[in-house]
């Protein structure tokens, strides 16, 4: 099992930054790549940005240019740094890890980032 522990939601005004951190324990050896998803109200889940054990990246076109991903292996830590925030920004965010294992994956609770003056 792996646990997921996320940080560093919160209400923030367009144009402005927050980072999230997402913390990683339990089968670590287990984790292969990581990332953030996020979900708005009546909206489906859809993938922010990941990043392999490598440290290649993948981001939507949607928050290209504005988020940065990175993972900090030591501490089995990933970030995400959101810059130029956008009220379309808002919604639930989730930490994901996937696993060596085909097919499993593992989910945090959720942050909120609200973007809204």
């Amino acid at each position: 099992q792996v646990q997921l522990m996320e940080s560093g939601g919160g209400l923030v005004q367009p144009g402005g930054s927050l980072r999230l951190s997402c913390a990683a324990s339990g089968r670590i050896f287990s984790i292969d790549s990581m990332g953030w998803y996020r979900q708005a109200p009546g909206k489906q889940r859809e993938l922010v940005a990941d990043i392999t054990n490598g440290g290649s990246t993948n981001y939507a076109d949607s928050v290209k240019g504005r988020f940065i991903i990175s993972r900090d292996n030591a501490k089995n830590t990933v970030y995400l740094q959101m810059n130029s925030l956008k009220p379309e920004d808002t919604a639930v965010y989730y930490c994901n890890a996937d696993s060596i294992v085909p097919g499993l994956d593992y989910w945090g609770q959720g942050t909120q980032v609200t973007v809204s003056s």
